[in-house]
C-alpha cells in the first residue's frame, strides 16, 4: 500500500501518469489523482471525497469572521488520519495549486469556479459568494506586510492549498516538497519578497536523500530550492543550488568558443561564444537522438524540425528579419576551442536536444548569469548561449515561453533586435488564454523555471512600451491590471500629476471601484467598496497619495500605518524616508526598526536605517544594518563601503566589533576615510581594521569603478600592512582620477611609505635572508622588501609617470632607483622632480620672496644629490651640471638680490668653482 502510495506522488510530482496504479489503492482516490496528474481539475475538486472534505462546517453567522482555515474540518474525521485520508488531502491541495498556476500563470482559463468545488448549506449560500470568497483569500494571502495581488484569479485556491500542505502529514513524504512549491507560488503573488518560515528550505533536505536514486527528481527538487532562493535574493546560494541541480540530473555543459560568423557580410570567422551541453541517456527518451551527435547538419536540422513539429506544441518563435545579423550563430567549425574530453564530441552546430528538466536548469544558469555579473554587455553576451541551446530544440511549452522570454529581454536594448524582443513579448502575453497545448504540458515543468504571471507579463510589456516613449498603451495596460502606482508614474511623466491624484483619492472614496465585475454590478456595490477594500491594499493606496502629495505626505502615511492595523511595512517605509529625508534621524529610526520587523527582505530599508544610524553616531546599530544589507544582497558595494567605515569608527569609542559570516566593511561610497591622527588611529582595534579592509576588498568587486572606494581601501590596506594591495588600490585611483586631477590622484605620502617599504630591506636579496638560505628559494612577504619591489617598480613605470608628475614622485622614484645601485637613472630622475619643481619653473619678474627662499632650499638640494651621486657614475660630469642649475636659477631671480638668502646661493657657486678648479689643477 505504502508503495502505490509513494508511485502516486511521484506521479504528482513528474506531471505524468504511471498506469501501473490501476485498482492498487480505493478507485475513487485513483481516479482523482489520475485526474489531477492529467490536468482534470473540475472532475478531482467536484468529486464527492473532495465536496465532503470542502465542506463549510461553520453557521453562517460565523463565516464573515473566522479565517478559511477554520470554515472546513479537514483534521479530524477518522478517516482525514490514513493513509488514504493524507493521500486526498495531498492530492486535492496539489489540484488547488495546479489549477492556481493553470489559470494565473500558464492559461488557458479554468472553466468552472471555486464555489463550484465547495460544499455550502442554503443559508450559508447567502453569505458565501464568490466576490467574498475572493476579498477574504487576496487578504489572507497577505504575508510579510506585504499585499498579495487583488486580480489574481481564483485566489481561493492558492489559500486552500496553503491550508491543506500546512497540515500535518505522515504517511506522505512528499508533503513538504508540495509546501515548497506553494511557498513558491505565494512570493510570486505578493508585491514585495517577503520571509518564508524557517523550515521550509531544511524541511525538504530529507528528500534528497530519498530521490537520490530517481536523478531527475532530485534534480526537480533541488532546482526548485534554488528558485525559492533567488526569489529571495539570495543570488549566491540560488546559484550553488542551480549547479547541485545539474550535476544530479548529470547534466554536462560548458560555455567556450567555437569559430562562427554572426553577421551576413562577415568574411572572416572570428571566436563566438557557444553553450556545448548534453543531457544523460535516458530510456524513454527517444528525442534526444532526433539531431544525431554526428552526420550532416543539414540533415539533423531537418530531422529536429520534423519532429519538433510533428510532436510538440510551442510558442512562436519570431524570426528576426535583420538586413545585417543572421538568425543565429553560423558555427563554421565543428569542434569548439578548448573543450573538455567530455563535450569534444559535439558539434556547436549540431548538438543533440536537450530533456526539458535539464533545458530549465540551464535557463536558470543562465539567469545566475545575470544576478552575479556587472550590469554590462558582457552580461548579455554570456547569457545567450544559454538562451540560444534551449531556444534551438523546443521540447515543452512553458520551457520554451521562458526562453523566449530570457531572449527577448536580451534583446530589449539593442537596435537592431529591441523590435523583435517587444512583438516577441507581445506575442506570449496573447498565447496565453490559448488552447494550443495541453494543461498537462504547460503544467509539466512550470515550478522549474522562473516564469513569471500572465500579469507579471503584462506589466513587463507595458513597461517596455514606456522605456521606447508609448506611454499611452503603457497607461491602459497598467489601468486594466489595476497597478495604480504605475498608472500615476505614467500620468506624471505627461505632467499630469492632478490626474494621479484624483485617481487615487476617487479609489480611497469609493467613487473609483476597481475591477470591471464590480463596476458591471452598479453604483449600489461601488458605495460599499471601501469596506471589502483589503486593508494592506488600502494602506499601499494611502502611502501612493502621500508621495504624490508632498505637503500631506505625514498624514498619509500615518493614515495608511492606521488602517493597515499597523501592519503595512510599506507605511513604515515611507514614514522612515520622509523623516530621513527631513533630518529626523532617531524618528527615522524607530520607523524603520518597525518596517524591517514586519518584512527583513528589502535591502534598501536596512541601507536607509544603517544611513539613519550613522547619523546618529549609534555605530552598533549601523553595523547591524549594514551587515544585513551585505547578507541580503552581498554585491551592494556602497553597504560594503559604509560597514568598513562603521567598524573604523567604532574603534574611536573603544567598541570592538566582532567578525560576521560575511567578511564586513566601508564607508558611504560618495565619502572618503576621514584622515586619522596617530593617536587615534592607534585607539581603533586592529581587528577592526581588518574587517573594514575585508570588507572594502569584498565591496570593490561589484564597484570596481568607484574610485572612492579604492581610495579608503588605499588607506586602510597601508593601515593593516597589506602594501600589495596599497598598490593595486593606488593604480586604480590613478587610472580612473588622473585624466582630471592630474598629480592630484597620487596620494605622495602614500607612495613615500611604499618606497620605505621597499628600501627598509637590505638593497642584496640574499642579504634580506637568513645565513645560509638562497633568496630565490625563500617565499618573500609581498608587502616589503623585494616582494614588495616590482609591484611598486610597476606603479610607477606603467601606471603613474605615463600620466602624470610631481616633484615628490620623481625622488620618491629616484630614492628607489637609488638604493636599487642605478646611479645614472637615479640622478635623471633626481634632475626631472627638479624641472618641475617651484625652482625649475621658476620665471623671471617673480616676486613672492617666501615661494623664492622654498626654491633655494630645492637648488641646494638638488646640488647636494649631484655632489654625492655624481662621481659614483662614470663619465658623468655632475659639477658642470651643477654650476649651471645654480646660474640658471640666479639669472632668473636678480630680483631678489637683496635676500639675505642669495648669499647661499653666491657661497654654492664658489664652492663649485674651486672643486671645478681643483679638479684641473
Amino acid at each position: 500500500m505504502s508503495l502505490d502510495v509513494e508511485k502516486i506522488e511521484k506521479s504528482l510530482l513528474v506531471g505524468e501518469w504511471n498506469d501501473d496504479l490501476e485498482g492498487s489503492l480505493p478507485s475513487a482516490l485513483v481516479e482523482i489523482a489520475k485526474d489531477v496528474v492529467n490536468g482534470a481539475f473540475h472532475a478531482a475538486l467536484t468529486s464527492q471525497p473532495s465536496r465532503d472534505l470542502f465542506t463549510v462546517k461553520l453557521p453562517s453567522d460565523d463565516i464573515r469572521s473566522r479565517p478559511l482555515d477554520e470554515w472546513f474540518d479537514l483534521t479530524l474525521a477518522p478517516e482525514n488520519t490514513s493513509a488514504e485520508g493524507e493521500l486526498l488531502r495531498l492530492v486535492l491541495g496539489v489540484a488547488c495549486l495546479r489549477a492556481f498556476v493553470q489559470v494565473n500563470w500558464t492559461g488557458p482559463d479554468l472553466e468552472f469556479k471555486p464555489l463550484d468545488t465547495i460544499s455550502v448549506s442554503q443559508q450559508t449560500s447567502e453569505v458565501i459568494t464568490e466576490e467574498e470568497l475572493h476579498q477574504r483569500s487576496v487578504s489572507e494571502l497577505a504575508h510579510g506586510g506585504e499585499p498579495a495581488y487583488h486580480l489574481a484569479q481564483v485566489p481561493v485556491f492558492l489559500r486552500l492549498a496553503k491550508i491543506l500542505f500546512a497540515l500535518p502529514y505522515t504517511y506522505c513524504q512528499s508533503a513538504a516538497w508540495w509546501r515548497l512549491r506553494t511557498w513558491l507560488v505565494h512570493e510570486q503573488v505578493l508585491d514585495e519578497p517577503a520571509a518564508v518560515p524557517l523550515d521550509i528550505l531544511t524541511s525538504v533536505d530529507p528528500l534528497t536523500e530519498t530521490f537520490a536514486s530517481h536523478p531527475d527528481l532530485a534534480g526537480r527538487l533541488i532546482l526548485e530550492q534554488g528558485l525559492l532562493e533567488h526569489y529571495l535574493g539570495h543570488d549566491k546560494s540560488a546559484a550553488e543550488y542551480f549547479v547541485r541541480a545539474a550535476r544530479a540530473t548529470q547534466l554536462e555543459y560548458e560555455l567556450t568558443g567555437a569559430l562562427g560568423k554572426r553577421t551576413k557580410f562577415q568574411q572572416t570567422d572570428i571566436t563566438q561564444l557557444v553553450l556545448l551541453a548534453e543531457s544523460r541517456k535516458r530510456e524513454d527518451d527517444v528525442e534526444g537522438n532526433a539531431n544525431g551527435d554526428n552526420g550532416d547538419q543539414t540533415n539533423a536540422d531537418e530531422s529536429a524540425e520534423a519532429t519538433n513539429s510533428s510532436r510538440f506544441t510551442v510558442p512562436e518563435t519570431l524570426a528576426l528579419n535583420d538586413d545585417t545579423l543572421l538568425e543565429q550563430t553560423q558555427f563554421t567549425s565543428s569542434a569548439a576551442a578548448n573543450s573538455g574530453n567530455r563535450l569534444s564530441h559535439l558539434d556547436p552546430s549540431s548538438q543533440p536536444s536537450l530533456h526539458p528538466l535539464d533545458q530549465s536548469i540551464l535557463l536558470c544558469l543562465c539567469l545566475n548569469v545575470k544576478n552575479t555579473s556587472p550590469s554590462h554587455g558582457l552580461t548579455a553576451e554570456q547569457m545567450s548561449p544559454y538562451v540560444t541551446r534551449v531556444i534551438s530544440h523546443p521540447r515543452n511549452w512553458s520551457v520554451h515561453t521562458m526562453a523566449l522570454l530570457l531572449r527577448a529581454r536580451l534583446e530589449a536594448n539593442r537596435t537592431r533586435t529591441v523590435e523583435r524582443s517587444t512583438l516577441q513579448l507581445q506575442a506570449l502575453v496573447d498565447q496565453m488564454p490559448t488552447a494550443d497545448s495541453t494543461v498537462t504540458e504547460r503544467l509539466m515543468y512550470v515550478h522549474q523555471i522562473p516564469l513569471p504571471s500572465k500579469w507579471e507579463m503584462e506589466k513587463e510589456l507595458a513597461m517596455r512600451f514606456l522605456s521606447i516613449g508609448v506611454v499611452k498603451s503603457a497607461l491602459e495596460i497598467f489601468e486594466r491590471l489595476e497597478m495604480w502606482e504605475e498608472v500615476a508614474k505614467c500620468w506624471q511623466s505627461m505632467e499630469r500629476g492632478d490626474k494621479a491624484v484624483s485617481i487615487v483619492r476617487d479609489l480611497l472614496e469609493g467613487k473609483k471601484a476597481e475591477a470591471d465585475r464590480v463596476i458591471s454590478r452598479g453604483k449600489a456595490v461601488a458605495s460599499n467598496r471601501r469596506q471589502v477594500l483589503d486593508a494592506l491594499r488600502e494602506a499601499k493606496l494611502w502611502c501612493l497619495l502621500g508621495d504624490l502629495e508632498p505637503d500631506h505626505a505625514l498624514e498619509n502615511y500615518n493614515r495608511a500605518w492606521a488602517v493597515s492595523k499597523e501592519t503595512s511595512g510599506r507605511a513604515m517605509r515611507s514614514l522612515g524616508a520622509f523623516y530621513f529625508a527631513r533630518g529626523d534621524f532617531q524618528n527615522c529610526v524607530d520607523c524603520l526598526r518597525r518596517a524591517v520587523a514586519i518584512n527583513p527582505l528589502l535591502g534598501r530599508s536596512w541601507f536607509v536605517l544603517g544611513c539613519a544610524y550613522v547619523r546618529l553616531e549609534d555605530w552598533a546599530g549601523a553595523r547591524e544594518a549594514f551587515t544585513r544589507c551585505v547578507t541580503i544582497d552581498d554585491e551592494d558595494g556602497e553597504s560594503w563601503s559604509n560597514l568598513a567605515s562603521v567598524y573604523l569608527r567604532m574603534g574611536e569609542i573603544g567598541q570592538k566589533a566582532e567578525a560576521t559570516d560575511a567578511e564586513d566593511a566601508e564607508a558611504d561610497a560618495n565619502e572618503t576615510v576621514p584622515e586619522q591622527s596617530d593617536e587615534k588611529a592607534k585607539s581603533i582595534p586592529f581587528s577592526n581594521k581588518m574587517l573594514a579592509f575585508r570588507a572594502l576588498k569584498q565591496g570593490l568587486k561589484h564597484s570596481y569603478e568607484n574610485w572612492r572606494m579604492w581610495y579608503n581601501y588605499m588607506i586602510v590596506a597601508m593601515d593593516v600592512g597589506e602594501l600589495s594591495e596599497v598598490c593595486r588600490a593606488m593604480t586604480r585611483v590613478v587610472e580612473e582620477r588622473s585624466a582630471k586631477d592630474g598629480a592630484a590622484s597620487v596620494d605622495e605620502d602614500v607612495l613615500e611609505r611604499l618606497v620605505d617599504a621597499v628600501t627598509r630591506a637590505p638593497a642584496n636579496p640574499d642579504e634580506a635572508v637568513e645565513a645560509g638560505r638562497d633568496a630565490k628559494s625563500v617565499a618573500r612577504n609581498p608587502n616589503e622588501g623585494h616582494g614588495l619591489l616590482r609591484r611598486v617598480i610597476d606603479l610607477f613605470e606603467r601606471t603613474i609617470l605615463p600620466r602624470v608628475s610631481s616633484p615628490r614622485i620623481f625622488r620618491a622614484r629616484a630614492r628607489l632607483l637609488t638604493w636599487q645601485g642605478q646611479w645614472r637613472e637615479a640622478l635623471d630622475t633626481y634632475l626631472d622632480g627638479y624641472r618641475c619643481s617651484t625652482a625649475g619653473t621658476m620665471e623671471k619678474g617673480e616676486t613672492d620672496a617666501a615661494k623664492w627662499r622654498e626654491a633655494v632650499d630645492e637648488v641646494g638640494d638638488m646640488v647636494d644629490v649631484l655632489r654625492n651621486f655624481g662621481p659614483r657614475v662614470e663619465g658623468y660630469n655632475w659639477k658642470s651640471q651643477a654650476r649651471s642649475i645654480v646660474r640658471t636659477f640666479m639669472g632668473r631671480t636678480k630680483d631678489f638680490e637683496d635676500e639675505p638668502e642669495w648669499s647661499r646661493l653666491t657661497e654654492m657657486q664658489e664652492e663649485l668653482r674651486r672643486d671645478e678648479g681643483e679638479r684641473d689643477a
